[in-house]
């Protein structure tokens, strides 16, 4: 299936407002990173099992694991979840970053080392997510 039928379609398949919040959020990463990559992972595995939430990915980089080998993987990630919508912002180092820099501007979110997770786009800062991707972008440049 084409990759932009299927971030469309998976769009489409939420309930709203979430379905509104991650076509702006979207649109948003889109602006953000114009000549992107765009990924689409189903969240199975190679057997087909369930492992994750879809989600949508945008950008490039080389992650490199302990053991030396590298994969490539998107910088920016978006997926629904049952209480809401996660944006996964990949790449920092210091796992203390993301949290300390925009925990306190975002709003009404959770954040991790690389997610920030929030129940609609009216509860959190939209111009402090902007920037934080913006931020995880520029970390991550290859």
């Amino acid at each position: 299936m084409d990759l932009q039928k299927q971030i469309k379609d998976y769009i489409a398949s939420q309930p709203e407002p979430k379905r509104s919040d991650i076509e702006a959020i979207h649109k948003l990463i889109l602006i953000a990173l114009p000549k992107s990559k765009l990924w689409f992972l189903d969240g199975k595995d190679d057997k087909g099992k369930i492992v994750s939430n879809p989600n949508i990915g945008y950008g490039i980089q080389t992650i490199k694991y302990a053991d030396g080998k590298t994969k490539e993987f998107y910088q920016i990630g978006i997926s629904a979840n049952t209480a809401g919508i996660s944006v996964y912002i990949l790449g920092f180092e210091n796992k203390k970053y993301l949290p300390d820099t925009y925990g306190k501007i975002i709003g009404k979110a959770s954040i991790t080392g690389y997610c920030i997770k929030f129940k609609t786009l009216k509860d959190i800062n939209i111009e402090a997510l902007e920037a934080a991707i913006q931020d995880g972008v520029e970390q991550t440049k290859q």
